[in-house]
């Protein structure tokens, strides 16, 4: 997916001016195909109305049938969406993450912040761990590997 040229260069003069680069992996799971696609959809929608943050980069993957996925059975569908952004500071990263609960992220850019980055990916996939955990309990639902 090539990148619109204004949005690369906004891209570049926020990473100029200090912003934060991540790639985030965002997977919802329902009931229907339907449901699994428009759902992701209006997820990042929201996602992309973040004042603080630029999402640059959406691939939305196929979606998949899930077979057994709930304690109660019966199948479900599985999409996933990689995202790549620019975020104005490390805590609107974890803003998002909190939020918007992705299965992954990375930091890819600057190579150091006030902590080291592998400290920052640890804190941020703690934290989206711990969301899918409260998702777990209160909706009866767990992620799965596609």
């Amino acid at each position: 997916m090539c990148m619109a040229k204004d949005l690369a260069d906004t891209v570049k003069k926020k990473m100029k001016e200090g912003w934060i680069r991540a790639w985030m992996a965002v997977e919802v799971l329902a009931v229907t195909k339907e449901a699994a696609d428009s759902s992701l959809k209006k997820h990042i929608d929201m996602m992309s109305g973040e004042k603080d943050a630029i999402i640059y980069r959406k691939d939305f993957r196929d979606t998949k049938e899930a077979e057994n996925p709930f304690k109660k059975g019966g199948k479900a569908y599985s999409k996933v969406v990689e995202l790549e952004l620019v975020s104005r500071r490390f805590e609107n990263l974890v803003y998002i993450v909190m939020n918007y609960a992705p299965s992954s992220v990375e930091i890819l850019e600057p190579a150091t912040l006030k902590m080291e980055v592998g400290e920052a990916q640890g804190i941020l996939n703690n934290l989206a761990e711990l969301i899918h955990k409260f998702a777990q309990a209160s909706r009866g639902c767990i992620a799965i590997d596609t």
